[in-house]
């Protein structure tokens, strides 16, 4: 290669990486947002273990952001969200680097890696502290790598695939959807059928991902098979190696005796997945976000394995197949101009970009084939293991904006909608689109067109995707502010789910706002371990009480409050009917409910005006003033009418 050529080779992932880290920046949170955020922010700024499966890797890096970062004044917030647009600012760059190897094309590559990284998901993903940024660029780590263990018909990066591979057990189990494009990239580009050497290194990686599933499954037995299968592998291509192969022939004469030569990826695999132990460690010294409390070894494996949640099988299905394929639909009209439509419903001028983006895909995917097959066929693999595979695989029940009136009216759906469970899909999807736009262009004649087309999501999902805008962007902090500003000193808050949860635990743990004010999530009583740490750091429960429901629970919860000469009060998302299940006497203070002190048999509600109308100005002074925008995502608006209460309330009494 000249050098000139090993310059542009070069520089067509940097210029990707960072063009898209510039955009994520610029778009990147500057605080908490809702859902798993703060969750994993405070569990980065305290070394916790965030709900299972711990994804311990991924905490390890925020607390080294955290920590790095920090040093320089750079808020943990910040720190933990560089994290996510680092690595898919990555994740684009290598495959615009693996493009540009097939293609040779610089604005063919450069399109083809910004369309993917602005795809509306993947973007999203980069901007905020959530754990599938990082699976995706572990996802191309292993694509990179895979290829060139083919390309260079070499055992050693098979290992090092393998490796990346099983770093996904304690990373995210989701970056495994890249593991059958890299078993084809490791093949090499030999013919069928496959020599000895295709096939060693094919099993090498095949096996490094039999053992990450099981492992992630916590299936002991076919772990220990894989791993088995991966040193018999290993050990044969060393002792029968193909003649071609020269890294196996150097291996086989460098190499110590052929036990130790066994041993080699099955310690690479082991270095891989023993960052899981990291889970038994900690949570030896209970750190703040301790969820699951794996301080034991079969607590440590039901985290793991997520045994906390009802995870579906293959069957039955939990919604109609072809329901489910449908939804996918949906989500992929959400991908390429949301700002044409921002609202769950298609729209025309946005429906008619997706369909323009599908046929540019086509067109890539058509034009990728007749330059590289073996890399297309790893692509159609990222492709169609990251849509309609996870689809096949997740099971998931409908989303919250699908299926009405094809389902029964109480049908059970999912919390939240789920296309970042499909962000691999939606990347590779833009991957072709882009490259297909610029040949295109090319082959009608308007060279130009292409990179117009490129910057399409670009231009168009920034509005919706800009994670800065006010008022959504301060409605996170707002929501735990204000809950704990208006708690009672020593309160113990009952809150209903993540998105009051969360933020509190962000607030509490990391800027370290009123740490008094105990924070009991309903949702997770069900749980012994957290029912149990209730009772072992706040005393709210007795050690090993027995479940008896969640009504239940919430009494428990208040009379050991109350023997303890603690405030109860609930978050405005609690339901009317949990209040009452504990007392009928409450009073609004701002957005919280405190329970008198004591109780009557009136249900009347007291509300507290001038602690309305305080509330009424923090909010006014956090958002500007604004109701939150129209968007896809309806939690912003939920949590906005929420915050809205007290004023209207206040209006009321008056």
């Amino acid at each position: 290669m000249t050098r000139r050529a090993a310059v542009r080779q070069a520089t067509v992932p940097a210029v990707v990486g960072l063009v898209l880290l510039a955009v994520y920046i610029a778009t990147l949170a500057r605080g908490v947002t809702f859902w798993d955020a703060g969750e994993f922010i405070a569990s980065g700024a305290g070394f916790g273990i965030p709900h299972p499966p711990g994804t311990p890797l991924y905490v390890m890096l925020l607390r080294t952001a955290v920590v790095l970062l920090g040093a320089l004044g750079v808020p943990a917030a910040v720190a933990t969200g560089l994290v996510s647009a680092v690595a898919t600012a990555a994740a684009c760059a290598l495959a615009a680097a693996l493009i540009y190897r097939m293609s040779r094309d610089t604005l063919a590559s450069v399109a083809a890696g910004i369309v993917a990284g602005t795809m509306a998901t993947v973007w999203l993903n980069a901007t905020e502290t959530e754990v599938y940024a990082l699976s995706l660029a572990l996802s191309l780590a292993m694509v990179w790598t895979a290829e060139r263990a083919g390309r260079r018909e070499s055992l050693r990066w098979s290992v090092a695939t393998a490796y990346l591979v099983v770093l996904a057990v304690p990373l995210h189990l989701s970056a495994l959807l890249a593991a059958p494009a890299a078993v084809w990239l490791a093949i090499g580009r030999g013919g069928w059928p496959l020599d000895r050497s295709a096939l060693t290194r094919a099993g090498v990686v095949g096996a490094g991902a039999v053992t990450a599933w099981a492992l992630g499954r916590m299936q002991v037995g076919p772990a220990v098979a894989a791993a088995i299968a991966l040193a018999a592998v290993t050990v044969a291509a060393i002792r029968w190696p193909a003649p071609r192969d020269a890294a196996v022939l150097h291996a086989r004469r460098t190499l110590p005796p052929p036990v130790v030569r066994a041993l080699l990826p099955i310690v690479a695999v082991a270095i891989a997945a023993s960052a899981i132990a990291v889970l038994y460690f900690r949570a030896q010294h209970d750190p703040p976000v301790n969820q699951g409390n794996p301080s034991t070894l079969q607590a440590l494996v039901d985290v793991v394995a997520r045994r906390q949640y009802a995870v579906a099988g293959l069957w039955p299905r939990q919604a109609p197949l072809w329901l489910q394929l449908g939804n996918l639909g949906l989500y992929a009209d959400w991908q390429v101009a949301r700002s044409l439509g921002p609202t769950i419903f298609p729209t025309a001028g946005r429906t008619a970009m997706t369909l323009l983006f599908v046929v540019l895909g086509v067109a890539g995917a058509v034009l990728h084939w007749r330059r590289d097959r073996r890399t297309w066929w790893a692509f159609a693999l990222l492709l169609a293991a990251g849509t309609v595979g996870a689809a096949l695989y997740l099971n998931l029940k409908a989303g919250p904006s699908f299926g009405h009136g094809l389902l029964p009216p109480g049908a059970v759906r999912e919390a939240r909608e789920r296309d970042y469970f499909f962000v691999l899909g939606w990347w590779a999807w833009g991957i072709w689109a882009g490259f297909g736009a610029v040949m295109l262009a090319r082959r009608i004649g308007i060279p130009g067109a292409g990179a117009g087309l490129a910057m399409v999501p670009l231009l168009l999902n920034w509005r919706e995707v800009d994670r800065t805008r006010l008022p959504d962007a301060a409605l996170p902090l707002a929501t735990a502010e204000g809950l704990l500003t208006f708690a009672p000193e020593r309160a113990v808050l009952f809150v209903a789910g993540d998105n009051d949860t969360y933020p509190l635990w962000y607030a509490q743990r990391v800027l370290g706002l009123r740490p008094d004010v105990t924070v009991v999530t309903t949702p997770l009583l069900p749980a012994d371990w957290y029912r149990n740490e209730l009772a072992r750091r706040e005393g709210l429960l007795p050690a090993d009480v027995p479940w008896r429901g969640r009504e239940a629970a919430v009494r428990a919860i208040a009379n050991r409050a109350r023997v303890r000469s603690r405030p109860v009060a609930m978050a405005g998302s609690m339901a009317a009917a949990d209040r009452e299940r504990v007392q009928s006497a409450w009073q609004l203070q701002g957005p919280v409910f405190v329970a008198a002190l004591r109780d009557t048999s009136s249900s009347a509600l007291l509300v507290d005006t001038l602690a309305a109308a305080r509330w009424e100005q923090q909010v006014a002074s956090l958002t500007g003033g604004r109701p939150a925008r129209a968007s896809i995502d309806g939690t912003a608006r939920y949590i906005g009418a929420l915050l809205a209460c007290p004023g209207l309330a206040r209006r009321v009494a008056r």
